[in-house]
């Protein structure tokens, strides 16, 4: 009897729009009828994470000596030649190819190839990523980005911004809510930038609203991150009256100083931040906030690092992301006088404590309170505005739950089973 061929395994690594694109990779090449094949879906966000690609590109020839290796994902965009030298590696694909069924029927096609990202103008598809028992879906409505922050490489692994029309977008979340899920977020890479590429130029507001409006079935609706000075009225005008849109949002800030901003390119200064923050609160007085943060951007002296950690109460950051700045060749910020390594470190350190005090002073406020949970999978849920709650193991997934917070472990609150109230 003939041994039963080995499946088609993504890896994936990166960001949430990886992941939502790996589920369409993975559904590509079964339809197209590949077999043991292995995709390395890579992210070149940091030099670690390409090195991280790399070194799991070897360790899974080791497992899988007769495996096809397929490489694709931003790295495979900006860092080709270092993969392509690869003798583990069969195959090299673009990241504008990567999930069109075409390309799994005939590898060798020349347009799957890497390297022509930045000319690319198809808009892209609205694809979506559950998993499997999964209550969340991941819906990418955009990808690209034509802005270009000194320490990013990622536009020249997605290109330029493009997005998913309207129609398909509703499409796409209807077949979502028809599969079950209760809470979708809308991804992309500059998210706030949808729309702009499109007949009429629509704003990510409207696109919020139209969603709603076409699908009253769907429980609640988020963003990915956003960058808060592309924020359009109509956002803002639905976060104030749309309950369906969820009192959370993350920020890209990455620094809190006006010159260290400058030198990232960005658009927003402090007070800008700030100022948005208070906004956004004044129309949904529940909204919570996260972000993301980089330390030791280079040029950064202690000053401007404190203008970060000011930044952070300021704005009344709940979930922090900190990122230790590292430099990404091929960016201008690796050109700039870096920072020490051991001080990048410490600061690091400090926002991340900065970010966990202020965690748990946003759980200190939700003890005692009763909270609309979703249930997910291993005893987990997440209220409206996503914090984290921990809930009895047997909990179904998908189930809603007025829960009261009787305490919390610094990470997220704990519902004992007496305190479930019942379905909410």
């Amino acid at each position: 009897m003939a041994d039963h061929p080995q499946p088609v395994d993504v890896l994936t690594f990166g960001c949430r729009l990886n992941l939502v694109e790996s589920e369409a990779i993975r559904q590509a090449a079964h339809a197209a009828g590949r077999s043991d094949l292995v995709v390395v879906n890579t992210c070149a966000v940091t030099s670690e994470a390409v090195r991280q690609g790399r070194q799991a590109i070897r360790r899974l020839k080791r497992e899988r000596p007769e495996a096809e290796i397929v490489v694709t994902g931003c790295a495979a965009e900006t860092e080709q030649a270092r993969f392509s030298t690869m003798p583990e590696v069969a195959r090299i694909i673009g990241n504008a190819a990567k999930t069109r069924l075409s390309t799994w029927r005939d590898l060798a096609a020349p347009g799957a190839s890497a390297g022509q990202i930045m000319t690319e103008q198809a808009p892209p598809k609205a694809l979506a990523e559950t998993g499997a028992g999964h209550t969340r879906g991941f819906l990418q409505v955009q990808t690209g980005c034509d802005h270009r922050c000194t320490f990013c490489i990622i536009p020249f692994g997605r290109g330029r911004a493009r997005s998913v029309p309207e129609n398909e977008v509703i499409a796409a979340t209807r077949t979502l809510v028809a599969g079950g899920h209760a809470d979708i977020v809308l991804t992309g890479v500059d998210l706030t930038s949808w729309g702009t590429d499109l007949p009429g130029t629509p704003r990510l507001g409207t696109l919020l609203r139209a969603i709603l409006s076409a699908v009253p079935d769907l429980k609640r609706l988020r963003l990915s991150s956003i960058d808060s000075i592309e924020a359009d009225p109509d956002l803002l005008v639905a976060l104030a009256e749309e309950e369906r849109l969820m009192p959370h949002l993350h920020l890209s800030l990455q620094a809190g100083d006006d010159l260290i901003l400058k030198r990232m390119k960005r658009r927003h200064s402090h007070a800008d931040a700030v100022a948005f923050c208070a906004e956004a609160r004044r129309l949904r007085p529940d909204v919570v906030f996260g972000a993301d943060i980089i330390a030791g951007f280079p040029t950064e002296t202690d000053a401007m690092f404190a203008r970060s950690l000011d930044l952070v109460a300021a704005c009344g950051i709940t979930h922090l992301h900190v990122f230790p700045f590292s430099p990404r060749p091929g960016t201008p910020a690796a050109r700039m006088p870096l920072v020490a390594g051991p001080v990048i470190r410490d600061r690091a350190a400090r926002l991340r404590a900065k970010g966990h005090a202020m965690l748990a002073a946003h759980l200190d406020r939700q003890v005692g309170r009763c909270l609309e949970v979703l249930a997910e999978n291993g005893g987990m849920g997440r209220t409206r505005d996503f914090t984290p709650v921990r809930l009895p193991t047997d909990t179904p997934a998908g189930t809603f739950l007025s829960v009261i917070a009787s305490r919390h472990d610094g990470a997220a609150l704990i519902g004992d089973p007496t305190s479930l109230v019942g379905t909410a």
